[in-house]
């Protein structure tokens, strides 16, 4: 079997923020007033909770944008603090996904792209598919991650299956 850029990465985000979505759902459905979810930190250090479910979509289309683009930087503004918003969001990334073809991801194997943070003089050069693999990938986890440890932390009812999301079981 050959390498495919699009079967590492796309597939399980498209999973992840399906997850995610049902995440927000249950949140929206909690007696937690949105401003104390949107706020949530697991450290005083940690951007919070929006910021979280923010980056979902940052390392996810926003990762896809940057290799398109060659250079990727972090959105620094302010999340969305509405619970119905940010579930939007992750839905419209999920949607973006899914409209990639495996031929054009696959086509970024070999580009370059640079992760530039000027606040903090940050200029990193990477093969696109090392971008994607070794620094957004496993950012869209860390991210996703913590938005759902936040909700388990302030109890609500989110167990593994509804961090896995849907399962790709095989067919037939």
């Amino acid at each position: 079997m050959s390498f495919s850029l699009y079967e590492a990465t796309i597939p399980t985000m498209i999973q992840m923020l399906g997850a995610g979505q049902g995440w927000i759902e249950k949140a929206k459905a909690c007696d937690i007033p949105e401003a104390e979810l949107a706020g949530l930190r697991l450290a005083e250090d940690m951007l919070p909770f929006a910021y979280q479910v923010k980056s979902m979509v940052m390392h996810s289309v926003g990762a896809i944008e940057g290799v398109r683009k060659g250079s990727f930087s972090p959105d620094m503004s302010e999340p969305e603090t509405e619970l119905e918003k940010m579930r939007l969001n992750l839905g419209a990334a999920e949607n973006t996904l899914r409209s990639l073809s495996k031929g054009e991801v696959d086509s970024f194997i070999g580009g370059e792209t640079r992760f530039t943070f000027p606040p903090r003089q940050i200029d990193l050069p990477f093969t696109s598919e090392d971008f994607l693999l070794s620094f957004s990938q496993p950012n869209f986890y860390f991210h996703a991650t913590t938005t759902f440890a936040l909700l388990r932390m302030k109890g609500l009812d989110v167990g593994k299956m509804d961090y896995m999301g849907s399962l790709r079981m095989k067919q037939g």
